[in-house]
């Protein structure tokens, strides 16, 4: 091979037709240059920009769509919510078998773990905590056999280890488990919980009155509470609570949500299986634009550690688990734990606690979501549940964010243009921290590749490390359109 010293790096190659980082690390791969004469093509097939290749009906919809949805909604900003919540649920890892001892380990777990340094600091009793019988007042009662010195107390022992708690509710008559939902009784089960302790609030969809008695639809009856905790924080001098709903996508919350609420699911209940949380990241695909400060998608309680365990016991490999957690991370999704934390390995804490993706996530200048920029097994701008977008990437504070899936069930050669992110600059060269390894593993230009295993995630925070080599004058990344000073194309 012919090569000659690149100047002031001695540790790099430079080829004649392209230039090979050589670094002691190896996930990152080989980083190639490419210049480009008139014969020459690129390694990539970039569409016009006014291809019409893609299906028009596909592309023209959410276009449409999204251009018009966008504007619709100005995001809640009542003083709360402004980051993605993180915290813990008690949902999947123990449906309604739990209580004020399983639930108080959950939250020392978190402490003598970390994870409340990281960022975790609300524990949110899901269904089951209550009687099922209202007091004579109509108040809401907690269950004394689960909760024996009574909420109050409970919630200043989670207080003390710097959690507070967090409510469920439910938009009808009846939670999902059957027990009191909130539907007519919004601001005195506001009263309750408040008095617990609690100013986060989760709030769920099910026995939900008939519509003569509503005469609304989703919006309508989810913005019955979104007033209650206005009207509460007027009345008593509080800050307002804290508003996650949870009606499952059914009606296009990311449109209405941020109008009324702080996060929205978009999706029925996640499952501890790579299936539910490849057709999460596909949804996302179609509806990162709707997260920003004050109002975001909310992917649903993570299954990171319910391998062999949980409800129901998943099966996600230590690959997946990690694409997992990157995608809840990067696409601002609220961070909430859903596995006994008694009994974690070091592995799954270690996968919650990654401080260089929870910073992401917690960015305080930055609220939108990461999005894809190529589709790679799967056509682009076409759902696929079991192929989702497999090449994402988006701003930061601290640089420019990829996130590249390997989609497959088997291991994949991942390769891409750093110009297909609209985020880089073109005629720059980049540093490359990988933020699962912790650590800054080469320079990238132009392009990059490398190999992930089935299922695996690359998590790349790219930092502007100043222009591209002389040896690429009078080229460009971008294949198309490329031309000299006197109109002719250098490519093309």
């Amino acid at each position: 091979m012919d090569t000659e010293r690149a100047a002031g790096h001695p540790d790099r190659h430079v080829e004649k037709l392209g230039m090979l980082e050589t670094h002691d690390d190896g996930l990152l791969g080989l980083y190639k240059r490419e210049t480009y004469t008139d014969s020459g093509r690129s390694p990539f097939q970039f569409p016009s920009l006014c291809s019409t290749s893609l299906p028009t009906v596909d592309r023209a919809a959410i276009v449409v769509a999204t251009a018009g949805l966008i504007g619709a909604a100005a995001a809640l900003n009542n003083g709360v919510g402004r980051l993605p919540a993180m915290g813990y649920d008690t949902f999947n890892a123990f449906s309604c078998d739990y209580n004020a001892s399983s639930v108080l380990a959950q939250a020392e777990a978190m402490r003598t773990t970390g994870l409340v340094d990281a960022g975790y600091n609300i524990l949110i009793l899901d269904d089951c905590y209550a009687l099922k019988n209202r007091s004579a007042n109509g108040s809401m009662v907690a269950d004394p056999s689960k909760f024996p010195d009574g909420m109050p107390a409970f919630s200043e022992q989670v207080n003390r280890l710097g959690i507070s708690l967090a409510a469920y509710g439910d938009n009808g008559y009846e939670t999902c488990a059957g027990y009191p939902g909130s539907y007519g009784m919004e601001l005195q089960d506001l009263e309750t919980w408040h008095s617990w302790g609690m100013s986060y609030l989760k709030y769920d969809n099910c026995y939900i009155p008939a519509d003569n008695i509503t005469e609304q639809n989703e919006f309508g009856r989810y913005q019955r509470m979104s007033n209650a905790i206005a009207e509460f924080a007027s009345q008593y001098g509080e800050s307002p609570f804290v508003f996650s709903l949870c009606e499952w996508g059914w009606q296009q919350p990311w449109v209405w949500g941020k109008k009324i609420a702080q996060a929205w699911r978009i999706d029925g209940d996640i499952k501890p299986y790579w299936s539910s949380i490849a057709a999460i990241i596909d949804q996302v695909s179609f509806q990162y634009w709707a997260s920003d400060f004050y109002g975001r998608n909310d992917m649903d309680i993570m299954e990171v550690g319910n391998t062999g365990q949980g409800t129901p016991p998943g099966n996600l490999t230590y690959e997946e688990t990690k694409s997992h957690f990157t995608a809840w991370a990067l696409m601002k999704s609220p961070l909430i734990i859903g596995t006994d934390l008694s009994n974690a390995t070091n592995q799954t804490i270690s996968i919650l606690g990654n401080r260089d993706l929870i910073k992401i996530n917690q960015d305080p200048n930055v609220g939108e979501s990461i999005s894809p920029f190529r589709w790679g097994v799967n056509q682009d701008y076409v759902s696929n549940s079991s192929h989702p977008a497999e090449y994402w990437s988006g701003n930061s504070s601290y640089g420019v964010v990829f996130m590249i899936l390997n989609s497959q069930d088997t291991n994949a050669t991942m390769s891409f243009n750093l110009t297909e992110s609209w985020a880089v600059r073109a005629g720059r060269q980049y540093s490359v921290y990988d933020m699962w390894k912790h650590r800054t593993t080469g320079i990238a230009v132009r392009n990059m590749t490398f190999s992930l295993p089935a299922h695996g995630v690359a998590a790349l925070l790219l930092k502007d490390d100043g222009p591209e080599p002389a040896s690429l004058d009078d080229s460009c990344a971008f294949y198309y359109q490329c031309s000299w000073p006197n109109g002719t194309y250098i490519s093309n």
